[in-house]
């Protein structure tokens, strides 16, 4: 499907989230994909749809980003969790391609809910022993092999045990290796790439990634504030998304019952 296939409302509000996931990306460190599939959802509710463009524009992101910033990476972390986190990973991007929409939808709208409870009322995911640690790259690779919503599990982990210094460079380097593993994936079993839509959005997606680039140290000084205010915008949007997944079918149910 065509960008230009959309009505006019609808390209407005698909350029709208890309720049929004653009400025969360780099604003964050993590978080595009998490933060912007709920909402496009809304628009299509197809996620074969959007994660291979999510993915076209995370790696050229990412990859600008890294021209110059590889050696503050921790290498020696990274090589340790992705044992952890890629095999999962592998096995969500199967679950992806075949798994019915219904169930991707409710999946990645409760995984958003669940996100957004925690980041609203402050309980942020929190790891402090080693087999914590395993437990959320593992949970956090196949949810990021399924949906690209895994970072905050993973994000939790890599906090307690990679320098702040490091901590955003190493996370690129790592969504990069998960979404090359994807979209390698994807053209293997000969899913559509939307190549062209992709390519329509990145200045879009690239003026988010600017205002994110300069906006990075004002979030991390609030950051708690800013998560609680996406915290409550996540539980809104994802409960809507359930709603619109499941009201007509309970509605149906109930009326039945009468």
């Amino acid at each position: 499907m065509m960008l230009f296939d959309f009505s006019l409302y609808q390209m407005v509000s698909i350029a709208l989230v890309f720049l929004w996931t653009g400025f969360v990306r780099t604003g964050l460190g993590f978080g595009g994909a998490a933060l912007g599939l709920p909402l496009m959802l809304f628009i299509q509710n197809n996620p074969l749809l959007w994660l291979p463009i999510i993915g076209m524009h995370l790696l050229f992101f990412s990859g600008l980003t890294l021209l110059n910033r590889l050696y503050n990476v921790d290498w020696q972390y990274l090589r340790y969790s992705s044992i952890y986190i890629i095999p999962p990973a592998i096995i969500g991007v199967f679950g992806l391609v075949n798994l019915p929409v219904l169930w991707l939808n409710s999946f990645i709208y409760s995984v958003t809910l669940f996100y957004g409870f925690t980041w609203l009322l402050n309980r942020g995911i929190e790891s402090r022993h080693v087999w914590t640690d395993r437990c959320l790259l593992i949970l956090g690779g196949y949810i990021a092999g399924i949906s690209l919503t895994g970072a905050p599990l993973m994000v939790a982990v890599y906090m307690r045990n990679v320098s702040k210094y490091k901590l955003r460079d190493t996370l690129f380097v790592l969504w990069f290796i998960l979404v090359s593993i994807k979209m390698t994936t994807f053209i293997a079993l000969s899913v559509d790439l939307h190549f062209l839509t992709a390519l329509t959005l990145l200045p879009v997606a690239a003026i988010g990634h600017i205002l994110g680039l300069k906006a990075h140290n004002a979030i991390m000084r609030n950051d708690l504030l800013f998560k609680r205010w996406l915290g409550g915008g996540l539980v809104a949007v994802s409960a809507l998304g359930l709603w619109e997944l499941y009201g007509k079918q309970l509605r149906i149910l109930y009326e039945c019952n009468q």
